[in-house]
């Protein structure tokens, strides 16, 4: 990560670790044997674990980052993480971001949303409590940039009182569900007091891609060991996900077409 060029950092996004995921959750879960082995060639190859507000703060400021860092991130907030994920990275001393959607987690907020089994708030507390930085995800997990933005604001700015109620501590980072944002989603997340957000795009992220915009790399089931090798060292992303930046593309531009669509028919009400 030394010399004048940029550095790069892998930001790798997990969502269930699950020996038995449902059909709803099973692509872009990971067995809990394979989260081990994973995380054993992180250690292996001298990658040190940062959390993502660690990561945006030293971009922010110029300040020092490890020579390899990387950042392991899940979203939604599904048990596994707890029962399978955390004591792999309590073995480790690896840092951490855990991304809620608040009214997917068992307790009072719970909306039914949830795809799997989800976390409580207790078992988010001693996530957090283990060094595990938790962060929004929004509430119920809707395509933020397909909302108005009254619902657009509740969405983020409910999640970030529920975290700050339940932890005590307001949550800096945010990541946006399904990874669409839109420069509006990007505004009203830094206005409801997010630092940084992440999105997908799976590429390496820089600092030049800006601290609402950083990028994730997709590990899922289909994710064998030497493709999870090469994808920490940055080679062969375009090719592994050329399919996947396709389909995205394409349901852009659907997406873009339904926003024009709804704001014609708001424009003659």
């Amino acid at each position: 990560m030394s010399g004048s060029r940029e550095p790069r950092v892998p930001i790798l996004m997990y969502h269930a670790v699950s020996k038995m995921p449902n059909d709803a959750t099973r692509a872009l879960s990971v067995t809990p044997e394979a989260f081990h082995e994973q995380m054993a060639v992180l250690s292996g190859s001298g990658f040190t674990p940062v959390d993502t507000a660690d990561l945006a703060r030293s971009w922010r400021t110029s300040g020092p980052l490890p020579d390899r860092p990387v950042l392991i991130t899940f979203d939604d907030g599904y048990a596994g993480v707890h029962r399978h994920a955390l004591p792999v990275l309590s073995r480790h001393g690896f840092a951490a971001t855990l991304f809620v959607s608040t009214g997917w987690l068992r307790g009072e907020y719970d909306t039914g949303g949830g795809l799997d089994e989800m976390l409580d708030w207790d078992q988010v507390r001693e996530l957090a409590a283990t060094g595990v930085e938790i962060g929004g995800h929004s509430h119920t997990h809707p395509q933020l940039d397909q909302l108005s933005d009254d619902a657009l604001r509740f969405e983020v700015r409910r999640c970030r009182e529920i975290v700050s109620d339940e932890l005590g501590v307001r949550p800096d980072s945010f990541a946006y569900p399904y990874g669409y944002s839109s420069r509006r989603v990007r505004r009203a997340v830094r206005e409801a007091g997010f630092a940084q957000s992440l999105a997908v795009g799976n590429a390496l992220a820089r600092r030049r891609q800006g601290p609402y915009a950083l990028r994730r790399v997709t590990v899922r089931r289909s994710t064998g060991i030497e493709e999870f090798e090469r994808l920490v060292e940055g080679r062969a992303i375009a090719r592994t996900f050329a399919r996947d930046r396709a389909l995205t593309k394409g349901y852009a531009m659907v997406r873009r077409a339904r926003q024009v669509r709804r704001k014609a028919i708001r424009s003659r009400v």
